[in-house]
């Protein structure tokens, strides 16, 4: 593979194709609502891609689209590169960190793009270095609509070497990628703080929205003066026309993971000794909201958790 010019911020779907010579052999591990998204861009950008997944749908889903079936997950780690987008750190621990894998892989360079901690960054780097195959963490900001646009924010951090290699990759799937340093830990520890900005976000619209209708002011009224003056973008406007219209699926964002994300932010902070008291108020929100049967919901339905501790009236149909 070659180094690639960087990325133009404003591309969109159709101008993926790569520059000659830089089609990648890629094995994907991890077809859920975000893989399925990225597989496809790599698709579209002239990559050959081999797919792996836990359940079968998804696989015959890409292959309709013109990707490779694995035979199982040694066949994926004979790619030159290996793409995994999973759920955790416990996924990633099960399936990408075995050892007898990564002693027979042919890859030069696995790019794990889960939000996973940094304590997991770190081993895994180490235990892809015994076996000679690099190691880059390059999670990603956005929803599924985002990746299925190709216009995701790539956080990537690992040797220069390996970066390089994988440009074509990160180029396809994202608009652009920020590269934050040598040690693949830092774009966990970015992901993790920008997932709990995010986060606080939504749960502070959700409670000005159960304030404001508790006054008397329609949750779609609130919303237009907000992202008309002091808080416009992407965060405020899409989840809060979710939250106007009380619409919480399909999960471009499931609240469970939104809590798994806050919990790695309190584990992160209590590693390097750094208070974070709304991370705790964060959790416990969270942490009730999946008490009511909230969890597989988008995160938006944080806000119903913020009606009923206001007495308001529960949604008719809805979460």
């Amino acid at each position: 593979m070659r180094l690639r010019s960087p990325v133009d911020p404003a591309r969109r779907p159709g101008r993926h194709r790569p520059q000659e010579g830089t089609t990648v052999d890629v094995g994907f591990v991890g077809l859920g609502t975000m893989g399925r998204e990225m597989a496809r861009q790599l698709l579209a950008a002239g990559h050959r891609v081999t797919v792996w997944n836990r359940s079968p749908g998804p696989v015959r889903d890409l292959v309709a689209a013109g990707a490779v079936a694995a035979d199982g997950l040694a066949d994926v780690w004979r790619a030159e590169a290996v793409v995994s987008m999973l759920a955790d750190d416990a996924a990633v621990e099960a399936l990408l960190l075995d050892e007898e894998h990564l002693a027979a892989a042919r890859a030069g360079v696995h790019v794990n793009m889960a939000t996973v901690s940094p304590a997991l960054a770190r081993r895994a780097a180490g235990l892809h270095a015994r076996h000679g195959v690099g190691y880059v963490a390059a999670p990603v900001l956005g929803r599924a609509d985002v990746a299925a646009a190709g216009n995701l924010a790539v956080l990537a951090a690992g040797p220069a070497a390996h970066l390089d290699r994988v440009a074509p990759l990160l180029d396809a799937m994202g608009r652009r990628t920020w590269r934050l340093g040598e040690r693949p830990e830092i774009a966990n520890t970015a992901k993790i703080s920008a997932n709990f900005m995010l986060v606080s976000a939504v749960e502070a619209l959700s409670e000005a929205t159960a304030l404001g209708e508790a006054g008397g002011l329609a949750a779609a009224d609130l919303l237009d003066v907000l992202t008309g003056t002091v808080f416009p973008g992407p965060v405020y406007a899409g989840y809060g026309a979710m939250i106007a219209e009380r619409r919480y699926d399909p999960a471009g964002f499931k609240l469970a993971l939104g809590l798994k994300d806050v919990g790695l932010a309190l584990d992160s902070a209590a590693a390097a000794h750094v208070p974070m008291p709304f991370a705790g108020v964060l959790r416990d929100s969270l942490l009730e909201s999946i008490g009511h049967g909230l969890g597989d919901h988008d995160l938006a339905a944080l806000a119903e958790t913020a009606r009923r501790r206001a007495a308001l009236p529960p949604a008719g149909d809805g979460a």
